[in-house]
This record gives structure tokens, C-alpha cells and sequence, in this order.
């Protein structure tokens, strides 16, 4: 799927009375955020989990955020129960890839296009620097046009295609890498 194929949801479009703030991801956190990860399997537009994952099988990956280089981040409702997270993730994992992170957006079903994702990209760009992270990575199923749009809504780039890299339910299924810079140079 080209750029030109992808439509930015203006401000206009989204409602105007939400107000996010989110706060750091704690250990008591992690079954809300696997259950909002796992509820996205089924639809098989946003993880190439086909099966539910447990508690367990995600604390190391948990224990891999830290606030100072590779953050998690939740939002919460009115009822202190977590509608969303986000993380900055390592890149392939050698030294000179330190400057680049991954980012893993993934919501309650019922703060969907409600701003929540936007709010989220939106930090996570302006928070970036502070972390020594100067480029941005979105892995986003070419049949998940919501989220291409709201990457490319922040001028993030298609910077590779990889055609029918997974297959979901006997379907081959696109991979976009989505990027952008974000150093001091740049917005």
C-alpha cells in the first residue's frame, strides 16, 4: 500500500473533550495490559499472536521496559482501570540500533478512535529525544489501515513493505514498517 493510499484523520474528526495522561507501566499492571493485548488477537489486524498469551510468558518482556531507556506506559479511566498502552521497544537488539526503538500501541476496545492513540503517538515522539531515541518504528499489518493512518497522521514513512511475511488463518498477510526520525533537527 502506497502513502498516497493512506488518509490522516484530522482533530475534527476525533472528539474533543477527552483528556489522557498516562503514567509508568508497574508489575501490577501487566495483566491489564495482556488483556487488552490478547482481546486485539481475534481481529487478526494487529499482532501476529494467533493464540492468547499469559501473565507469565510476558514478564521478561515486562522487565525489559525501563522508564529511562525503553519505557511502558498505561493510560487509566475514571475507574483506575487501564484502557491502554504503549511501549518503546528495542530494535533487533545489537548496540549501534540504541537510537531506535519500536512502538507498540494497543487499546481497549472501547477507547478506540476516541484520541487515545493519538494522544499516545504524540507523547511518545516528544519523549523520544529524552530517552537518546532519535528514530521511530511502527510494524503495522498492511490490512490495518487505522493505524497506517494514524502513523502517517504524524508524518511517518513507509520505509519498507514485506509482502505476505505472515500468514493469519491460512491468509498471507503484509507487514509496513513505518518510521521516523525524531532527533533535535527534526520534529
Amino acid at each position: 500500500m502506497s502513502s498516497t493510499q493512506l488518509s490522516a484523520v484530522s482533530s475534527s474528526d476525533l472528539p474533543s473533550s477527552k483528556v489522557f495522561s498516562h503514567r509508568i507501566a508497574q508489575l501490577d499492571d501487566l495483566a491489564a495490559i495482556v488483556a487488552i493485548y490478547n482481546s486485539t488477537i481475534a481481529s487478526r489486524m494487529v499482532t501476529a499472536d494467533t493464540e492468547e498469551i499469559s501473565v507469565e510468558s510476558r514478564l521478561n518482556w515486562f522487565h525489559e521496559h525501563t522508564p529511562e531507556t525503553r519505557p511502558l506506559w498505561v493510560v487509566e479511566n475514571e475507574q483506575a482501570e487501564i484502557v491502554g498502552w504503549l511501549s518503546f521497544s528495542n530494535f533487533y537488539g545489537r548496540p549501534a540500533y540504541s537510537g531506535t526503538a519500536e512502538l507498540s500501541i494497543y487499546l481497549h476496545e472501547s477507547m478506540r478512535r476516541q484520541g487515545l492513540g493519538r494522544y499516545f503517538l504524540e507523547q511518545a515522539i516528544a519523549f523520544a529525544p529524552q530517552i537518546k531515541v532519535h528514530t521511530l518504528l511502527g510494524f503495522i499489518f498492511g490490512h490495518n489501515v487505522p493505524s497506517m493512518n494514524l502513523f502517517a497522521s504524524f508524518n511517518f514513512e513507509i520505509w519498507a513493505n514485506m509482502p505476505r511475511v505472515a500468514t493469519l488463518d491460512g491468509v498471507e498477510r503484509d507487514l509496513i514498517i513505518f518510521g521516523k526520525r525524531v532527533d533535535s533537527s527534526t520534529e
